[in-house]
């Protein structure tokens, strides 16, 4: 097997660290941050990486998406996953089954997938008909193909401060505050919303230990939701340096909330009435137009937008996590297999090419290299 350097040597990495937006402290108006424009820096340099990666001999990375159901919106999210995938050269299928599937119907399809050593990645698409229990059918996809993250061992790896799979959304919010150079350490955080998926991993990342396996962002954090009266949630919010909001609420954090200063970061999606066209359209939690106009003070904003793009920023990089266990598979390993210093020159090989493509595009270490890490076959050097 060809072991490419192009891939794992993306400039993921180099961007994090060599393009970071410098964030005056003294800025005099409020910053716009567009996060489909940091997911288009991405999906250029994912492109070329990947299609180093096949040139080198290795076989294309593949997506595997289970649909169930006819919900509009599910749909056009996996279109766009889908999208996302062929526009850097990443093939994909999407597995279609009716509403009305059995669940052992579902975990047989799973069990299919997970066995199949041509799928590197797989999720499940949510929401999922009532009669399916959603916690059984994401913890039958396996934790190393898992690219949404949303496995109890990746769940609870992550809760442990190890490295783990992360939700795609909250590994976007990180990504957006390590690339933009946001600082963390030590300042007060509100995450608006409590969702397991969304509002409760993105909290953990930034409230946790910088110096522990997974690092996080050594903040302090405080968490909303419905029951937190607005009056309560405004005293919060004026004290915050980082306002992350994903309630799924529309305007609920107004330019009255704001403090000078601080970075707001929008990933609440919701679908209304323009009261000027009448027509559907989508919104954040955040009142955009009332604090960018009543509050034009020095803020940073984020807004996270839908499409192509924007769904690479938030499901690639996972993707590729997964990427790393086909080239492992290809030496009869599994990630979680007990190698030693001592196992083939080939195999030394091939984790050395896995380290160095984790350490390449995931600079915040929010990676599961760990896995790969059995009894000293992977070096880490000091950062």
């Amino acid at each position: 097997m060809a072991h490419s350097s192009g891939l794992f040597r993306s400039s993921l990495g180099r961007l994090c660290f060599h393009r970071q937006l410098h964030l005056s402290a003294l800025r005099n108006e409020a910053v716009v941050i567009s996060g489909r424009r940091l997911a288009r820096q991405i999906q250029s340099e994912a492109k070329i990486d990947v299609e180093n990666w096949v040139a080198d001999g290795n076989r294309r990375p593949h997506l595997s998406v289970v649909l169930i159901g006819d919900n509009p919106a599910s749909h056009s999210y996996v279109k766009n996953k889908t999208k996302a995938a062929a526009d850097v050269g990443i093939t994909s299928e999407t597995i279609l089954k009716p509403a009305n599937i059995t669940e052992e119907e579902v975990l047989q399809l799973i069990d299919k997938l997970n066995k199949d050593d041509q799928v590197d990645g797989l999720l499940v698409q949510l929401p999922l008909p009532e009669h399916l229990d959603e916690r059984k059918i994401c913890n039958a996809v396996s934790p190393t193909k898992d690219v949404d993250g949303f496995h109890v061992i990746n769940v609870g790896r992550m809760c442990l401060d190890q490295k783990s799979m992360l939700p795609a959304t909250p590994w976007g919010v990180w990504e957006i505050i390590q690339r933009t150079g946001i600082p963390t350490l030590g300042k007060n955080v509100v995450v608006a919303g409590r969702s397991k998926n969304v509002g409760m991993p993105i909290a953990m990342l930034l409230h946790t230990d910088g110096a522990h396996e997974r690092p996080g962002g050594d903040a302090t954090v405080t968490i909303s939701h419905r029951y937190t009266p607005k009056d309560q949630l405004r005293e919060h919010t004026k004290l915050a340096d980082i306002i992350v909001a994903a309630a799924g609420i529309p305007k609920l954090i107004t330019a009255d909330m704001i403090k000078e200063g601080a970075a707001v970061i929008d990933v609440g999606i919701n679908r209304i009435q323009d009261p000027i066209t009448g027509k559907p359209k989508l919104v954040g939690d955040v009142d955009f137009e009332d604090a960018m106009v009543k509050k034009a003070q020095k803020c940073l904003f984020f807004r996270k937008r839908l499409g192509k793009c924007g769904t690479s920023i938030r499901t690639l990089t996972n993707f590729y996590r997964c990427t790393v266990k086909s080239i492992l598979s290809s030496c009869k390993k599994t990630w979680y297999s007990n190698c030693s210093a001592q196992d083939s020159k080939k195999l030394r090989k091939v984790l050395y090419s896995a380290q160095t493509f984790m350490e390449a595009n995931l600079p915040s270490k929010c990676c599961i290299y760990t896995l790969l890490m059995q009894k000293g076959c992977l070096r880490f050097p000091p950062r």
